[in-house]
Parts: structure tokens; C-alpha cells; sequence
């Protein structure tokens, strides 16, 4: 069986530690999910000119935030890389003539290495990452997605990692579940409908409030990328809710 293809909306860093309701369905997909060959990553974290992929052996944990608790900067991901399969990667983008730069030794970002200490808590399965380029819109991100679709074939689940909503200024941090800010909820429901239905994205930025929402594209680019990756199909919404009022959480999974 081909493993699935995911988009998981990965809010705070301290979604790894908070008992919210994400983090519970982030456990429980992670262990309803046949363990794949690899997990490649495509991190809102990790922006570039040209499309990168991490050939990392044994990939460091990336602390790329600031001002949180100790404990969070306590955590690491000591999960394996998987050069070979970056180096295909590489391969597989160059093909399809999205350009890209010569693979990197980076390690994992905030955006890989927290939700999969949720999904893979383990760390057994290696893992690799592929940039986001801010400087390309959704239908290339589509593009760059559908180019990595193959790997699926050798036993890789790609994982899209990003926001539904990305809106930092509009955060409330006393507010924890709860519905969220009407425009907030306007956009991401419009993002649901769209992505359910197996309907593309590329003209994202005309949906109801999505400059407020995502005032810098990168957050968003992940999810595009997911829907290349699986083919154009229709998604399944496998977790619903907002957190600090601004940001939706949501996961979707394709088959």
C-alpha cells in the first residue's frame, strides 16, 4: 500500500508538549498510519530561492524560535536521515524542471521535528525535508509536489507541514480552543471546502480573507504541495480546531 499523504497544521511549537486537542489527533494518526520506508517533509520553516532537499545523515534538532519554555528547547528528534532518498529527490525535481539547488545537510525544523515527535514518536523511520520557495505561488508548489508523488511508490509519506491560518499578530494567548475569529474560520472553512472536494488551491488568495490570514504566503505553500503530492484527489479532514483564536489546527490525509 502506498502511504498516505499529509498536510498538518503545526501552530506553536509547544504543540509537542500542550495536551490540546491537535496534539491528541496527531498521536492517534500517527499510530492508526502503516509505518512508512521514510517521511519527507515539506516545511513552511525552511524557505529558499530554489528547491532544496536535506541529505542530512543523521539530522540535528533545529530550535528556531524564541522565548518559549525550557522544556521545549529540551526536546530532540533523533530520527535517521535518508540521503539516498534526498538524492532521488533531487533527481526527481530536476526532472520535472523546477530547478533545483544542490542538497543541503541542514537538519529538522520546528515544522518537521514537532508534529513528527507526534506522529512518529519513536523517531524510527528517517526523515528528510524539502524547502518551500515564497518567491513561487500555489501552482507551482503543486507542481513541486506532484514531482516527489513517485517516492510514494518506494514507501515515503510526504507530509505537508504549514498553517490553515497564519495570522501572528491576531494571536490571543489566553484563549485555548474555543471557535476561533470569524475570519479566521471564514478562510480556513473556504480552504476545507475547496480541498475536500479534490479542488485545487492556485487561486487561493481570492478566498474570503486570505491576505488577513496569511500576510506572507509560506505557511500556506506546504498545503498545495500536499495536494501535487496525492495526485489532485480529495482529502479527508481528519482534525478540525483553533487554537490562540487565530490559528486553525487542521490535518488532512490523503489516501
Amino acid at each position: 500500500m502506498r502511504p498516505s499523504v499529509l498536510f498538518v497544521s503545526h501552530g506553536s511549537p509547544t504543540l509537542v508538549l500542550d495536551p490540546i486537542p491537535a496534539h491528541a489527533a496527531l498521536r492517534a494518526l500517527g499510530a492508526a498510519l502503516p509505518v512508512p520506508a521514510a517521511v519527507l517533509v515539506i516545511s513552511a520553516h525552511w524557505e529558499t530561492t530554489a528547491p532544496t532537499v536535506d541529505a542530512a545523515p543523521q539530522p540535528a534538532t533545529i530550535h528556531d524560535f524564541y522565548g518559549f519554555p525550557a522544556d521545549l528547547y529540551a526536546q530532540r528528534y533523533a530520527a535517521p536521515g535518508a540521503p539516498a532518498l534526498a538524492r532521488r529527490a533531487h533527481e526527481l525535481l530536476a526532472a520535472a524542471g523546477l530547478d533545483p539547488a544542490p542538497p543541503a545537510e541542514r537538519g529538522l525544523d520546528h515544522g518537521a521535528w514537532v508534529p513528527l515527535a507526534l506522529l512518529r514518536p519513536a523517531a524510527d523511520v528517517p526523515v528528510f525535508q524539502v524547502s518551500v520557495v515564497p518567491d513561487r505561488d500555489a501552482a507551482w508548489h503543486r507542481r513541486l509536489g506532484a514531482a516527489l508523488a513517485p517516492l510514494r511508490d518506494e514507501g515515503v509519506m510526504i507530509v505537508g507541514s504549514g498553517a490553515v491560518t497564519h495570522t501572528l499578530r491576531a494571536i490571543d494567548w489566553r484563549r485555548r480552543g474555543g471557535p476561533g475569529l470569524p475570519w479566521v474560520e471564514d478562510f480556513a472553512d473556504a480552504v476545507a471546502a475547496r480541498v475536500t472536494a479534490g479542488e485545487t488551491l492556485d487561486d487561493w488568495l481570492t478566498l474570503p480573507h486570505a491576505a488577513a490570514n496569511h500576510p506572507s504566503p509560506e505557511h500556506f505553500l506546504p498545503l498545495p504541495a500536499a495536494q501535487g503530492a496525492a495526485g489532485g484527489a480529495a482529502a479527508t479532514l481528519v482534525h478540525r480546531s483553533t487554537d490562540f483564536a487565530a490559528l486553525r489546527m487542521d490535518v488532512y490525509r490523503w489516501e
